[in-house]
């Protein structure tokens, strides 16, 4: 029964959230000269809301909650590009960074090896999280319930660690 009332719970926020696109256009439209980063913005604002409409309180104004989400979302980017170079071509870019080291190079040919190794399911089930995937969502696309996508994510991850060893330990 909880299930049920969270999932319809859930549908009502996403509906919702739909509801205010043309808020968090106009919104976005006063953070962004760009076309293209207002619509990114929105992308990621609406993509943030849904991963965590779980937290959404239903006292709470929801149009309030999606421009907090809006305008931290524009603040990181923000900052995000006043540490990047202006005005460099990506080919330049390109030549002025660093190559990887190798032992980056071999740890990531140990993880796609070790990853190969770990079953389907529970593969997939430790990408999803792992890409941000709410558990809720990855039990929805994986069609289990929450603790078996728990029980895959923790068999794999300690499958990970006994192939790859722990990250950070040397």
């Amino acid at each position: 029964m909880e299930v049920l009332v969270s999932e319809r719970a859930t549908q009502t926020v996403y509906g919702a959230i739909e509801a205010q696109l043309p808020a968090l256009r106009r919104f976005a439209q006063r953070l962004s000269r760009s076309a293209s980063d207002r619509e990114d913005l929105i992308q990621e604002t609406v993509m943030r809301a849904l991963r965590s409409s779980h937290h959404f309180h239903p006292d709470t104004r929801l149009r309030s909650w999606l421009f907090t989400i809006m305008r931290n979302t524009f603040n990181t980017e923000y900052r995000r590009r006043c540490r990047e170079p202006v005005g460099l071509d990506d080919a330049i870019i390109e030549r002025t960074g660093m190559a990887a080291p190798q032992e980056w190079a071999v740890r990531r040919s140990e993880l796609h090896c070790a990853l190969r190794r770990i079953p389907p399911r529970s593969r997939r089930t430790l990408l999803l999280v792992a890409m941000g995937v709410s558990y809720i969502d990855t039990a929805r696309l994986c069609g289990c319930e929450i603790g078996t996508v728990k029980s895959r994510v923790n068999r794999a991850r300690k499958m990970l660690e006994d192939e790859i060893g722990r990250p950070g330990a040397s």
